[in-house]
């Protein structure tokens, strides 16, 4: 079998990950016992998760969060923050942007909105849904903007 064309194939069709764990299987001679569909199988999962990590990068990229490695589990739940670790579980799961409600974080400064804002994002990124991270006085410059342009 001519393995380069293959390979060349695949990176012409923009398959690089499938290409690199195809060259793999090559080097391994343990993967010869594999049947064919098992060896195939593991070719398109690198390839799909390669995807879905690139995609899911993109989108935390793009939210431009200001805390880009905040994250749910990484909230502090001190008695006298009075966080509602429940409702905080709840909101992780992102059902919220799928019912298309909105939340809105208030607090003394320094109470963490920020952080908790950004490990939102984080969550809905890691759940392949687009977000952006906006200050408030940015959101109202911006619709300010948006009315005199009509």
């Amino acid at each position: 079998m001519l393995t380069e064309p293959t390979v060349d194939k695949l990176h012409e069709m923009r398959l690089r990950a499938m290409a690199d764990a195809f060259r793999q299987q090559l080097a391994n001679p343990s993967m010869s016992s594999l049947s064919f569909e098992e060896r195939f199988g593991m070719l398109v999962e690198a390839e799909y998760s390669k995807r879905r990590n690139s995609l899911m990068n993109r989108l935390a990229t793009n939210a431009g969060l200001k805390i880009n490695d905040a994250c749910m589990e990484g909230i502090e739940y001190h008695p006298d923050r009075k966080l509602k670790k429940d409702l905080l579980s709840s909101l992780a799961t992102c059902s919220y942007i799928r019912e298309r409600r909105d939340v809105l974080i208030i607090g003394a400064t320094g109470a963490g909105k920020t952080y908790i804002g950004c490990a939102l994002g984080n969550a809905a990124c890691r759940n392949y849904i687009s977000v952006k991270y906006i200050r408030l006085p940015e959101l109202l410059t911006d619709l300010s903007i948006g009315r005199g342009d009509g």
